[in-house]
């Protein structure tokens, strides 16, 4: 499998800094995230070979089947790589094998699991920041041979390999997943098989058989598949998967949710309808770069109250929520988190800080001191938050126009300030100092927009609540650097 070189071209990287980028830009970003998956798969195969893993030869023959499916239908094997979850895998599994460990990419308090709204915030804002913990299952280069079962599935390849069976279940990538219920004295760990044809595919462990629906996203006797949202504004349509399947769809969350029911699943593709035609209908890039960056939603738990989102670094393209309670929440989150997700593919073009000197700074939308790779993710963040209530304020009425403009004005406020740190501090690389220019530069072009007195009010007591609780909070230190 080959991959081609990654460069942002520099009118590119300056819309991006702005704030924006648009559809082109977005599918850069993630044709590089694609090779990155590539790359990480090789490396698995190799490293796996390398280090003499008894699971080497299973992550050979998928790595091999891989590059036959692709000869014959590259778009299947894209399919699959392009799922975020491999992503998670592939890196579980490298930092798992001696002597090849990953550069540790944080997706908790440094990474992009990292900014959370203070006190104020109301249904409607962005949501929390899911905290991550460490609930990742190990990963196994055996599950390359999953990767090509998946794809030999999605193009009808005629094959037979042998499949890791973990806890009773075969997860098969952007496909779905099989549960074999072990029979007496039956392991449910150890492999199974995939068998292929162009007609029916069959997953059998021991006695049992269990079919693939001609549909993989049908449920059926033994079988769970990934099911599809899809959304239509106009001649526009945004197609996200739900992943509440795959172990490695969110590396370290822990809450994530169960399977969704029927009735669930419903819910998020009625509120996601309302959530496109919102976004479609602003003049902004978001929407674009949603489509073309966004590939995958995963529920998680719905916490006491509000609402929690998160994403990593690792799996590009998914974004991780609780229950969506309605088309402008969700908004305003996948608004966040495509900020997100650019900024984390456009970190493994071009390093935009230095190495962390230890030094902490105060973020308006945190409880805690940030690094300053974490003010940048949560300063970018906000930027595309501020951007999105800079034009919902105008189509909301009465309090919620209210709520609106003081939303616009809160974070404009904290992603300039937050914008005007990250240059002062002498700790972002040259092409950070471009990025973070480029973002202040959008900020201030905002900075004399016109918000009602009440609503200004209101985000200015709002941002001095949180700055005073972050005090208290940290021992009364000065929010300048800690």
């Amino acid at each position: 499998m080959r991959f081609p070189p990654h460069q942002l071209p520099g009118d590119l990287f300056a819309a991006l800094a702005a704030g924006g980028g648009g559809g082109e830009a977005a599918r850069q970003l993630a044709a590089a995230q694609l090779s990155k998956h590539v790359l990480l798969v090789w490396g698995v195969m190799d490293a796996a070979r390398g280090t003499g893993h008894p699971q080497a030869g299973h992550a050979r023959r998928g790595y091999e089947l891989l590059a036959e499916i692709q000869r014959r239908a590259p778009e299947a094997v894209e399919a699959v790589l392009r799922h975020p979850a491999v992503g998670g895998w592939a890196e579980r599994t490298l930092r798992a094998l001696p002597g090849h460990e990953l550069a540790s990419v944080p997706s908790g308090p440094d990474g992009m699991g990292a900014d959370r709204p203070g006190p104020g915030v109301t249904a409607g804002n962005a949501p929390a920041r899911l905290a991550l913990g460490a609930a990742v299952p190990p990963g196994e280069p055996a599950q390359l041979a999953s990767l090509a079962a998946a794809a030999a599935i999605r193009a009808g390849y005629p094959c037979t390999i042998e499949v890791p069976l973990c806890r009773g279940l075969v997860t098969l990538p952007s496909v779905g997943q099989a549960m074999v219920l072990p029979g007496p004295g039956q392991s449910p760990d150890g492999m199974a098989n995939l068998r292929c044809t162009p007609d029916e595919r069959r997953v059998i462990a021991g006695r049992q058989l269990i079919n693939v629906p001609a549909d993989v996203r049908e449920d059926g006797p033994g079988w769970r598949g990934l099911r599809l949202l899809r959304a239509t504004a106009g001649r526009r349509i945004l197609a996200l998967v739900i992943d509440d399947l795959d172990p490695y769809r969110m590396p370290a969350a822990a809450a994530l949710g169960d399977r969704l029911s029927a009735a669930e699943a419903a819910r998020w593709q009625q509120v996601l309808q309302g959530t496109w035609k919102l976004l479609a209908s602003q003049p902004t890039t978001a929407a674009a770069e949603i489509q073309a960056a966004l590939r995958v939603l995963t529920p998680l738990r719905p916490p006491a109250e509000g609402q929690l989102s998160a994403s990593s670094r690792e799996v590009f393209g998914c974004v991780a929520l609780s229950p969506p309670t309605d088309a402008r929440s969700l908004a305003v989150t996948l608004a966040h988190e495509v900020q997100h997700a650019k900024l984390a593919a456009i970190l493994d073009l071009v390093p935009l800080t230095r190495p962390d000197n230890g030094q902490r700074y105060y973020a308006p939308w945190r409880d805690d001191p940030r690094p300053l790779s974490g003010l940048l993710h949560g300063a970018y963040a906000y930027l595309g938050v501020s951007g999105f209530w800079r034009w919902q304020r105008h189509q909301e009425t009465s309090s919620a126009a209210i709520r609106a403009h003081a939303e616009f004005a809160r974070w404009r406020s904290a992603a300039t300030s937050a914008a005007e740190v990250m240059l002062a501090s002498g700790q972002l690389a040259e092409a950070g100092v471009t990025f973070a220019t480029g973002m202040l530069n959008t900020l201030r072009a905002w900075a004399d927009e016109a918000v009602p007195t009440a609503a200004l009010a209101l985000a200015r007591r709002e941002s001095q609540d949180h700055l005073a609780l972050w005090q208290q909070r940290n021992g009364g230190v000065s929010p300048a650097g800690v």
